[in-house]
C-alpha cells in the first residue's frame, strides 16, 4: 500500500517528493528524489514567499497550475525511478507551495488569519491519475491555529522513546521544532530563521544558491553587535505556539539591520549564529531535560552549523535521524503522505497543543483520481 508525499517549503529550492509504505504501524521509506523548480518560476516563489505581490488573477492561477505541473512532473519521476505503478499508490498527499502564511498573531494589517499554498490538486489528480490530499493547512487555521507546523504529529509517532527526552529539529528555510518528552505533552513550533536568509545572503554576496557545509559563515567571525539587533525582533519573544516564514525573516530584513560597516563573511557567520542562538533558547526554555536532539531537513548537510549546534549544547547528542533510521532529506515528504493516510481514514493529523488549534481536526480536502 503505497503513498507519495510532496513538499516543496520555504526555500523553494526543490520539490521532495516521497513513496512511502504503511505497515504494522511503521512508516517504510522506499525511496525520495528531490525534483527540480524551473529556475523562472522558483524566483517568483521565492519573491511571493517574502512578500512580494502579483500583478493580477490571472498571474496567481498561472502560478497556481504551473506549479501543480511540477508537482505532478515530481511524482512521475518517482515513479519511473522505483518501478512502481500508479494504480499501486493510494493518495498523493501534497502540502503545496506555501506563497503567503498570516495566521493568528501574525504581524499584519488584516484582521483575518489565512494561509495560502499553491499547486492546483485537480491538476495533480488530472496528470498523475492518482487521487490527491492538499491543503492541510486551512482547517487548522480556521480552527484557531497556527497551522503549521504539522509535522509533529508524524515525529511524535515515528520518534517518541519513554526512555529519553528527544526533540526533533527540522532544518528548512525556516527551523522548528518537535518536542517528546519522555512523559508528557507532545510540543512544537518554529524557532525562527535556518536556511531561508543563510541562503539568501550567501546569494547575494556570491552568486551561490546555499553556502555548501557552511564554508563562506565559517570563513567569517560573528558579529555581536549585529547579531543583538537581529535577536531583538518581537517574533522571537512570542511563546508557543508560533510559526513563520520568509515573509517575515527575509534577506531585506537582514540589510534593515545592518550598519553597513559589516564583512559579507562576518554577516554569514552571525546568520548561522542567530540560527543557533533562536535554537538554543528555545530548547532551554521549552525542554531542557533534553538529551537527544535529532535534526533533519536541508541544514543537516551544514556540517559547521551542526557543530556550532553540539557545541551550544553540551549535555544534548546532537544527530541526524538517520542514527534512528530516519533519512533526514525524506521527513517532511513523508509527513504528508503520513497525512493523506490519516484524511484518508477521516483521523486527525494535528496536535492542538503544537498549533493552538480550538482541537484535533481532520485536515485538508481529498480530490479523487
Amino acid at each position: 500500500m503505497y503513498w507519495i508525499g510532496l513538499i516543496s517549503g520555504t526555500s523553494a529550492d526543490g520539490v521532495d517528493a516521497a513513496l512511502v509504505e504503511f505497515a504494522e504501524g511503521r512508516a517504510n521509506l522506499v525511496d525520495v528524489i528531490i525534483h527540480p523548480w524551473p529556475g523562472d518560476l522558483q524566483a517568483k516563489l521565492i519573491e511571493l514567499g517574502q512578500g512580494g505581490s502579483l500583478s493580477s488573477l490571472d498571474e496567481y492561477g498561472t502560478l497556481d497550475v504551473r506549479c501543480a505541473e511540477v508537482f505532478a512532473q515530481a511524482v512521475d519521476a518517482l515513479l519511473a525511478k522505483t518501478n512502481v505503478r500508479r494504480e499501486d499508490v493510494i493518495a498523493i498527499g501534497s502540502h503545496g507551495q506555501t506563497v503567503r502564511h498570516r495566521p493568528a498573531g501574525a504581524s499584519y494589517d488584516g484582521l483575518y488569519p489565512f494561509t495560502l499554498q499553491i499547486g492546483d490538486p485537480h491538476v495533480l489528480a488530472e496528470r498523475t491519475g492518482i487521487t490527491v490530499v492538499a491543503d492541510f493547512r486551512r482547517r487548522d487555521v480556521a480552527a484557531g491555529g497556527q497551522g503549521a507546523p504539522l509535522v509533529p504529529a508524524f515525529h511524535a509517532d515515528l520518534l517518541y522513546s519513554s526512555d529519553e527526552s528527544r526533540a526533533v529539529l527540522n532544518l528548512g528555510g525556516i527551523a522548528n521544532f518537535t518536542l517528546l518528552p519522555a512523559a508528557g505533552a507532545v510540543r512544537g513550533f518554529d524557532t525562527g530563521p535556518a536556511n531561508a536568509l543563510m541562503d539568501a545572503w550567501c546569494q547575494y554576496q556570491t552568486g551561490r544558491s546555499f553556502d555548501c557545509d557552511g564554508e563562506y559563515a565559517a570563513s567569517g567571525v560573528v558579529d555581536d553587535a549585529l547579531l543583538a539587533r537581529l535577536l531583538d525582533e518581537e517574533w522571537f519573544l512570542l511563546p508557543p505556539p508560533k510559526s513563520t516564514g520568509r515573509e517575515q525573516f527575509h534577506l531585506d530584513w537582514v540589510k534593515s539591520k545592518l550598519s553597513g560597516t559589516e564583512e559579507p563573511e562576518d554577516v554569514q557567520a552571525t546568520l548561522l549564529a542567530l540560527t543557533v542562538r533562536t535554537v538554543v533558547n528555545a530548547l532551554h526554555a521549552n525542554q531542557p531535560e533534553t538529551s537527544r536532539m535529532l535534526v533533519c531537513g536541508g541544514g543537516v548537510h551544514n556540517s559547521t552549523l551542526l557543530r556550532a549546534l553540539q557545541d551550544a549544547l553540551p549535555s544534548v547528542s546532537v544527530q541526524s535521524t538517520s542514527e534512528v533510521g530516519l533519512d533526514p532529506d525524506a521527513v517532511e515528504a513523508m509527513a504528508f503522505a503520513w497525512l493523506a493516510m490519516r484524511t484518508m481514514n477521516n483521523l486527525p493529523g494535528n496536535i492542538a497543543a503544537v498549533t493552538g488549534a480550538q482541537g484535533p481536526r481532520v485536515l485538508g480536502s481529498v480530490y479523487p483520481a
